[in-house]
Order: C-alpha cells, then sequence, then structure tokens
C-alpha cells in the first residue's frame, strides 16, 4: 500500500497549541497520532507530547520480531502513555490530561485505539464505515436518545470526558476490530473536537470523494471549519490518509 497523508495543527483561537498531531511511515508501515491536551499553562501540551513519545519511540515499521500482534502493541502504548503522563503530574503538580487517537497500518491491514473525544472515521467503498465512539457525557446522552449525533458537536457535555489518559482508573483504550484489511482507496481521519464539532459526518466523506489526495482532502475539511469558528475556538488537529 501507498500512503499519502496530511497532517495539520494550529492554536485556533487560544493562546497555544496543546495538541498534537504526528505520523510516521517506513516501507507500506504507518503510525498516525492525534492527541489533545488538557490542562491549561502548556501542560496539556507535555501531556500530548508524552503520548507522541510513548507511541512513536517503540515504534518499528515491522511486527515481524515481536510476540505480539499490532494490537496489542497498541494497547500497550497506551498504557505507557497513561503512565508517563501520571509521573509528569506528579512532578509539575498538575492535573494534566489527554486524549488521543492513533492508526497503525501494516502494509494491508489495519488497528487503531483511542482515548477520550479525539475522533478517527474510516472510509471504504466510498462509504463511512466506522467513526470511534466519544468518551464523553454527550456520547452518552447520544446514545440514550436524549440528543441527535449532530448535537453531540454543540451539546454542554461534550467537553465533560469520561476517559482520559493521565487517569488513575479510567484510561483504558477502546480499540478497533482486529486487523481490518484494506483496500485500494480507503482511507481515514484522524482529529480532535476543535475539528469534527464543525462537521456533518457526511462532509467528511463529500470531501473525500472530490478529492484527489490527502492535502486537498485536509484543506477542504479545514475550509469549513475556518468559515464556522468565531475566533475563541479550541486547537485544531487533522491528519487525512488515503491509501492506493
Amino acid at each position: 500500500m501507498v500512503l499519502d497523508v496530511y497532517s495539520f495543527t494550529a492554536q485556533g483561537g487560544r493562546g497555544h497549541n496543546e495538541d498534537t498531531a504526528a505520523f510516521r511511515i517506513e516501507n507500506g508501515h504507518g503510525l498516525f497520532l492525534v492527541a489533545d491536551g488538557l490542562g491549561g499553562h502548556a501542560h496539556g501540551e507535555v501531556a500530548s507530547g508524552c503520548v507522541r513519545e510513548a507511541l512513536f519511540d517503540g515504534w518499528s515499521g515491522s511486527m515481524q520480531e515481536k510476540d505480539q500482534t499490532r494490537k496489542q502493541w497498541l494497547a500497550e502504548k497506551f498504557f505507557e502513555a497513561n503512565q508517563a503522563i501520571l509521573s509528569r503530574q506528579r512532578m509539575q503538580g498538575s492535573d494534566m490530561k489527554s486524549t488521543a487517537v492513533a492508526l497503525a497500518i501494516d502494509d494491508d491491514k489495519a488497528c487503531w485505539a483511542h482515548v477520550g473525544d479525539s475522533r478517527l472515521y474510516y472510509i471504504s467503498h466510498n462509504d463511512i464505515l466506522h467513526i470511534t465512539d466519544d468518551h464523553s457525557v454527550a456520547f452518552k446522552k447520544y446514545l440514550a436518545g436524549e440528543i441527535t449525533r449532530f448535537q453531540i458537536n454543540s451539546d454542554d457535555d461534550q467537553s465533560r470526558l469520561l476517559r482520559t489518559l493521565g487517569s488513575n482508573d479510567r484510561y483504558e483504550p477502546t480499540q478497533g476490530p482486529d486487523d481490518v484489511t484494506l483496500s485500494a482507496d480507503d482511507a481515514f481521519v484522524l482529529c480532535s473536537d476543535g475539528i469534527w464539532e464543525y462537521l456533518h459526518d457526511t462532509e467528511i466523506l463529500v470531501d473525500y470523494l472530490k478529492s484527489k489526495n490527502a492535502r486537498e482532502w485536509g484543506y477542504h475539511l479545514l475550509m469549513r471549519v475556518m468559515d464556522r469558528v468565531d475566533g475563541s475556538n479550541d486547537n485544531l488537529s487533522i491528519i487525512t490518509v488515503m491509501l492506493s
């Protein structure tokens, strides 16, 4: 598989950027991460940086010599990220935390995991096949039928998170299906809530269908967001991945 990637992160209407967007590609293998740091005063940036270090410092483009699957590896790295943030909390006297969504692609196989409300969208055969479920009170309200799916974006409880990295007992990631088999023209979006809260799910698909590459797709989505923000918006982070 050839992996075409576009990545963007910015502070938006905030004083500084506490998000992390990172990726690495090697011989048909790829690792992609969006983490949204929480804590303010740059502590959120430290927390999301801990997630990046835990995942990428231990990443290899091949799993052939490891006694675990990539899915198991991903779960282990989320645990290590949680431990690293807890350690920094003690060192700095801060309650810093982070959401995270990560995607691993190995040739024609993919797996992913997330904690919090940073999202992954998986597109295949010109349709959105999977969207990660937010670990938030607003998402629980949607599941209970109290609000519609799109109302999650502006609900008062949208930012009340039920799981985060940097927690003693509520940090476990939710993982996607086992070893999803990929096809040419499959695609992914990873993004923080600063992006998806301004988008309809169908807009993500429409912009994919009219884009020639990952950069163009990312631009289309960012232009929609920029037209809708009011200058006080959250940090913005997005990664688009297109396969061929």
